[in-house]
Parts: structure tokens; C-alpha cells; sequence
């Protein structure tokens, strides 16, 4: 049974239809849940790989009831980016700053402050919108004479003045309440929780790292300073117990408006801190054992869709930010022989496919046929057009300017490709991206993107260079899932073709077509 920390009641608030999206006619709109795990690979869930070692038997059941799809991917192949491209529809590559990643007191936001968000879309139509777990897409914290913190260094920790907000969190980018973490839970210089725009209880000593667990994938944990109230192996747990509350208030007190609750993860990223019901029970090692209780936290908020009885009124969509971390690949793979991104090449910060194609499953009762697959290519921004199509939401022009709009996909109507090509970018930012056109890959840069494979624990996972003169990398995903064969030299006609499409959408400012 899953305990219940800190758990407080979320009051979802009443709020008037803003300005700035044309709105269609009234219709039933559903309640939406975007589930976001943190690192979770494609091998990692039995429904996308059959020699999976640790079994998820509530995602393998959600993509029975639903949608599975086989072609998706995250914008950026790290988790800060990614969170920015879901949140706003938008590469992240485009703004300052768009291949960083944040720590800390790290910031400020990548969403600039005219940026239509995801939640703001949603509110403007009447939903109720709440965020719960790992922000990261930058803050401003400020010390004692005002002055902005934004480097993300330990040292900075010491300076916050606690008793200010703090800006350019989720309460500025359309939700109405929030629960979690600046950065990564339980990797970052800063170990407390966010209520609203304050951290109500400070961090105030320096973590001990000696009481916490020891194996091969503990070792992301940072000497950070950390809060009184702040469990480190029950993390998630505190995030499940906080989105149960909304579920079970709102159902209580305005059940007659739909809420959107985004349920942003720490699992399965590194550490891997299981909650001590969870300890060995996977029969994987500590990171197995992260892996069952993340199946368990979406099965225990299955459970309460039911319980509220509002399951069948409610679309769930569930993925990860990016590939899986390297050293839960090498470790799993050695000790346990499962294999996080089987079955393609590269890992977390590689622009090869391991480092950004994703599990993407939802499910819609009435609307998406259960128990069917696609092979649509699909992007993480493509949320935020597809759930205005689904919502009655007219984007405006400067919104979600790569954001493809899948519900054709989710009807089965869909009877041509919807994206002519995808973007994505690796650990590398603007030097590092990448485009597909249809089984046609063009990496605008020579080696991973991200990981060095020349030393350290991925050298053994290094492939021969074919074309080690080349500048760029080009792979014919069709009879060439691996990413073995580096056509670049061999068809110089898709290069051009490939890299003047980059160039464009480059240029641009967007992939998707005007509004």
C-alpha cells in the first residue's frame, strides 16, 4: 500500500476566460493528465520491449485500454529543454539559453513572460489547472537585497532569501497551484519543495550523504543543502499523494469544470531512490525496483480515475522527457541484462535514437480505439496543438510554432503522415540537431551530441565510425534502425536537401504551418 506524506488537500480556484485565444463553441471537453516520467527509456516498459526485466503491469495495461505509440519522441535528449518544448509547443533550441540545463538556483525561466503555455491555453478554456513535481524550466530566486540568483552553484543555495517569492514558476505560466521541486528532486544543490511561488520550510543543513543508500545508481546525488521535511527516497510519493488530493477535491468541489493536472516525475531519474515499500521487491537491483514503484504511482492514479468515477471522462497521455541516464543503461545491462533504450542506438544527451525516442501512450475511453498502436512520427511539442484541436482552442500564429496537431492519430482517421518532418536536438543545443524526414535522419553535427564514447563506462558500446571524414551524419532508419551506417558521403543529393530543410526551419522560426 502506498503511504501518504505530507498529503494536503490542493484547492482548485474559480477563474474567469482570459483574452487571447479565439474561442469555437462550447463543447464536453475531458479532463487531461499528462504524466511526464524523468529518464524512462523505450526498452523500460514491458509494452515496448519483451525482454524487459522488471515488470510495469499498470503502463502495460494503459496501453491496452489505449494508444501506443512506436515513433515518438522528445524534442532535446535532456530533461530541461524537453519541459520547455512540451510546455509551450515551441523547439526549445529557438530561445536564449534553450540547450541548458538547470540545477539549483538555476534560471531564469525559459518561458518568456508573453510565451501562451500549454496550462494557460487550458485555463483560458475553463479548466482547473495544477502542476505537481519537477519544474526545471528555470526560476528566479533573489537574496536579501533583491539581487537575482541564477547561476544554479552551491554557494548560491546560502544566499536565497526564503521569505520572498519566487519568480517565473508555474504559477506565472498558467497553473493555478503547484507542488514540487525548482530542478531535479533529488540530484540538485537544492533539496526542499515549492508550494506555490515560496518554499515554505528552507533548506538548512548541508544532506548527510551516509544515511542514504549506496549502489551503482546513487551517485547523481549532489551535497546540496537540504529541508527538515524533505525524504529523499519518498519523493514520489509526496508528488502521488498531492495529485490524489486534487483528484479527490476537485471531484469533491467543481466537478462540473475539467482539470488538467500535469504529474511531472522524479523516477526514474538518477538516483535511483526507491520509497522503502519498494526496496528489493523488483528483483532488478535499485533501479529495477524505481522502475516498479513509477508503474505503481500510474497505477495507483488509474485506480483513483476509477474510484472517482471519472475514468471514462478522462484522456491520459504518459512519456518521458528523454532516453534513459547512462549509467542505469550500463549498469542494468551488466547486472541485470535489461536494456533501457533496446532497441536503438544511444542513450540520455545522444541525438542517436536512445537519447530521444520515447514511450508515448494514451488513453481516451470512446475516442481511442484500446489496444492499438502508431507508427506516426510524433513530438512531445505536438501536445499542446493537439489538445487545443481537442479543446476547441484556436492557437494564434506565435504560438506552438512546432506544434502538430495528432488527433487524427487518437480518432484513427489519420490516413497520411502528420508531420513532414521532425526536429530534435541533442545535449549540445543549436550545435547539435537533427532532422527526419520519413525514414531519412540528418544529423547536422559529427558523433553523439551529447556522450563522449571514446572513455569512460560507454566506450564498450561504442560502433565502428563509417564515415569518420564526414561533418554531418545521415542513416536510413528503414534498413537502418541502429544507426549503423553513416550514409553521409554516399548521398550527398539528401544531405543538401535534408540540411537546407534545417536551414529553413531555422530561419523561419517554426516547422509547423501559419495559423
Amino acid at each position: 500500500m502506498i503511504r501518504s506524506y505530507l498529503c494536503a488537500a490542493l484547492l482548485a480556484s474559480s477563474h474567469l476566460l482570459g483574452p487571447g485565444i479565439a474561442q469555437e463553441q462550447p463543447r464536453a471537453l475531458p479532463n487531461i493528465i499528462v504524466i511526464l516520467a524523468d529518464d524512462l527509456g523505450y526498452g523500460d516498459l514491458g509494452c515496448y520491449n519483451d525482454r524487459a526485466k522488471v515488470a510495469t503491469p499498470h503502463l502495460d495495461q494503459l496501453a491496452r485500454e489505449g494508444l501506443r505509440f512506436t515513433d515518438a519522441h522528445s524534442p532535446c535528449t535532456v530533461c530541461t529543454p524537453t519541459r520547455y518544448g512540451l510546455l509551450t509547443g515551441q523547439m526549445p533550441f529557438r530561445v536564449p539559453r534553450g540547450g541548458t540545463v538547470f540545477q539549483g538556483a538555476g534560471g531564469p525561466s525559459l518561458i518568456a513572460a508573453e510565451r501562451l503555455t500549454l496550462p494557460e491555453m487550458l485555463r483560458e478554456r475553463g479548466y482547473v489547472t495544477t502542476a505537481i513535481g519537477k519544474w526545471h524550466v528555470g526560476l528566479t530566486f533573489r537574496d536579501a537585497n533583491g539581487e537575482a540568483l541564477h547561476s544554479g552553484r552551491l554557494e548560491d543555495i546560502a544566499r536565497i532569501d526564503f521569505k520572498r517569492r519566487v519568480e517565473g514558476g508555474p504559477l506565472e505560466h498558467g497553473f493555478e497551484r503547484f507542488f514540487g521541486t525548482a530542478c531535479c528532486p533529488t540530484t540538485d544543490w537544492l533539496y526542499a519543495f515549492l508550494e506555490g511561488d515560496r518554499i515554505p520550510v528552507p533548506p538548512t543543513l548541508p544532506i548527510d550523504k551516509t544515511k542514504l543508500p549506496r549502489h551503482p545508481y546513487a551517485n547523481d546525488c549532489r551535497a546540496g543543502w537540504i529541508a527538515p521535511n524533505f525524504p529523499m527516497t519518498e519523493v514520489d510519493l509526496v508528488f502521488l499523494e498531492r495529485s490524489r488530493a486534487f483528484l479527490e477535491e476537485h471531484r469533491r468541489s467543481s466537478p462540473e469544470k475539467p482539470f488538467f493536472l500535469y504529474h511531472a516525475m522524479q523516477a526514474v531519474h538518477l538516483p535511483s531512490f526507491a520509497g522503502q515499500e519498494y526496496q528489493g521487491k523488483s528483483g532488478a537491483g535499485p533501479h529495477g525496483d524505481f522502475l516498479a514503484e513509477m508503474d505503481a504511482i500510474v497505477g495507483a492514479l488509474l485506480a483513483d480515475l476509477e474510484r472517482l468515477g471519472i475514468a471514462d471522462e478522462t484522456l491520459i497521455l504518459f512519456s518521458s522527457d528523454n532516453g534513459p541516464e547512462t549509467a542505469s543503461v550500463v549498469h542494468m545491462r551488466k547486472d541485470h541484462q535489461h536494456d533501457g533504450a533496446r532497441p536503438w542506438r544511444g542513450v540520455k544527451r545522444d541525438a542517436w535514437e536512445g537519447g530521444h525516442r520515447v514511450p508515448l501512450i494514451v488513453r481516451w475511453p470512446g475516442r481511442v480505439k484500446a489496444g492499438t498502436t502508431s507508427d506516426q512520427i510524433i513530438c512531445l511539442t505536438d501536445v499542446m496543438a493537439t489538445l487545443a484541436s481537442i479543446t476547441g482552442a484556436v492557437l494564434p500564429n506565435e504560438a506552438a510554432e512546432d506544434s502538430f496537431d495528432f488527433l487524427p492519430v487518437l480518432e484513427g482517421t489519420a490516413d497520411a503522415p502528420i508531420r513532414p518532418y521532425l526536429l530534435t536536438q541533442a545535449f549540445g543545443g543549436a550545435r547539435t540537431l537533427s532532422i527526419r524526414r520519413g525514414p531519412w535522419k540528418f544529423l547536422d553535427h559529427p558523433g553523439s551530441g551529447g556522450n563522449s564514447y571514446e572513455r569512460g563506462e560507454l566506450r564498450d558500446f561504442a560502433l565502428p565510425d563509417t564515415a569518420p571524414d564526414a561533418p554531418g551524419q545521415l542513416y536510413d532508419l528503414a534498413s537502418d534502425p541502429g544507426e549503423t551506417k553513416n550514409l553521409y558521403l554516399e548521398r550527398p543529393e539528401l544531405v543538401r536537401e535534408l540540411k537546407a530543410l534545417l536551414e529553413e526551419s531555422k530561419s523561419s522560426g517554426r516547422s509547423a504551418p501559419r495559423r
